[in-house]
């Protein structure tokens, strides 16, 4: 038997690696350095593009837990992580070079991994693979649009940050639609002139990252929020932040419809519990901090807990939820599966976890087994669930966070700190794996 997986990242990786060492003769396609991204500066497999940190290794993290399911699901690349790991405090920093080094010397010395160092310009009708990841080439996304369909296929420069809602002030917010059409779906913000004046002041004098040449280029419909409102100090005000037709019902109903915020911050629902809200039109390529004192600066949002900041970038990715099934495997061909970050998926942890998932079904397919699903009280369960659920609104890529996870009946008597929280969910989830981990070997 044998199984094609196009790309040599970190998710292709550890599908390549886990395949061949279950006697799987695989064919690693990967196009470097034949063909380069603009983004990578070797030809190493699983090389590291960003930063060379996974994120925090405590127990009581969301990013913590999922490292612990790699472990116990057998990964290769997250082993090789903590044993070439270097000091960073609680996270999971690594020399980045001595990684992909090590994890390319054991791509290339094993016997049953065919390195094709050219790019795939062809979905294979074999037992297939996909992980070209966000960077994909140009020839290859031509085919996933065949392949998916305008509609599953997406390409997005700048994607807006995402709060919990348990952490916004109701005090100031409000839910309602505009004109009040329809169900009050939108959380409101509201401010007047003294507080957006104060906001586009920090807007506008914020640090931004700067930008590599490829990602350069972003689309109209797409514009980041600080360049909205480099266009003039009313631009947001006409633009995402209009407040025409919102009111806030709290108030005397008699004067509530003739009552007119200077301008609106709207966050939609970004998960089917409805714990995460995006802000709808706040698409942005600020530094981290300063994304956090603009948010912080939104009456509301005051205490708001960040889920995910804004990033601009390239960022190809199937729209899952219509493409996938929880296996990771496509809904129209049993032989096609994808991993890492082109199903949605973001963050390093998550592209070897989704890799390995991919490559432990494909095995199953290719032994005549039954796939398997894996539950949302895992944080990798949870990920999939995310990314495969069909009920999102605007799909669009997310990491590990407590917000996805099957949520826990907590003792109201008890005062539970967020980290005593977390270690109750992780030891929950770690208990799942460990108890469902034979059977997925079996």
């Amino acid at each position: 038997m044998k199984v094609t997986v196009a790309g040599g990242g970190l998710a292709g990786s550890e599908a390549a690696i886990f395949l061949a060492n279950n006697d799987i003769e695989v064919d690693l396609y990967e196009m470097r350095p034949i063909k380069t991204t603009g983004a990578h500066t070797s030809e190493d497999f699983a090389e590291f593009v960003c930063s060379n940190s996974l994120g925090s290794t405590a127990s009581s993290s969301a990013s913590g837990l999922l490292k612990q399911e790699a472990l116990l699901l057998g990964s290769t690349l997250m082993k090789t992580a903590f044993e070439l790991k270097v000091p960073s405090g609680n996270s999971l920093s690594i020399d980045r070079k001595g990684f992909s080094q090590k994890i390319t010397e054991i791509i290339n010395n094993h016997p049953k991994i065919n390195i094709i160092r050219e790019e795939l310009t062809q979905i294979p009708k074999t037992p297939t693979i996909i992980a070209t990841g966000p960077l994909s080439s140009d020839k290859m996304c031509e085919k996933l649009k065949e392949f998916t369909g305008q509609e599953g296929f997406h390409f997005f420069d700048a994607i807006a940050p995402i709060v919990k809602k348990s952490s916004i002030n109701f005090e100031k917010a409000f839910y309602a639609s505009r004109w009040d059409k329809g169900e009050a779906d939108f959380i409101n913000c509201p401010l007047n002139k003294e507080e957006y004046e104060n906001f586009y002041e920090i807007l506008t004098t914020a640090e931004k990252i700067p930008l590599k040449s490829f990602e350069a280029k972003y689309f109209e419909g797409c514009m980041p929020v600080e360049v909205i409102a480099s266009r003039g100090k009313d631009t947001l005000r006409f633009g995402p932040m209009k407040p025409v037709g919102i009111f806030d019902k709290r108030t005397r109903q008699e004067e509530h419809k003739n009552y007119q915020f200077w301008a609106v911050v709207q966050l939609r629902q970004d998960d089917k519990e409805a714990e995460l809200y995006n802000l709808v039109g706040f698409q942005t390529n600020l530094k981290w901090g300063e994304q956090k004192r603009l948010l912080n600066s939104i009456p509301g949002l005051e205490n708001c807990e960040i889920v995910r900041y804004g990033v601009m970038h390239a960022n190809t990715f199937i729209n899952s939820p219509k493409i996938l099934n929880k296996t990771l495997q496509t809904k129209n061909n049993p032989d096609l599966f994808f991993a890492g970050q082109i199903t949605g998926v973001e963050g390093y942890c998550e592209s070897i976890t989704t890799g390995l998932f991919a490559a432990i079904n494909m095995l199953r397919h290719l032994r005549g087994q039954k796939l398997i699903e894996l539950s949302p009280k895992s944080m990798l369960g949870a990920l999939l669930e995310y990314i495969t659920f069909e009920g999102h609104k605007s799909f669009q890529p997310i990491n590990s966070n407590w917000g996805i996870i099957e949520k826990e009946n907590f003792d109201k008597k008890k005062r539970l700190s967020k980290e005593e929280k977390g270690i109750i969910l992780s030891n929950k989830a770690l208990d799942y794996i460990k108890e469902i981990k034979n059977g997925i070997f079996c």
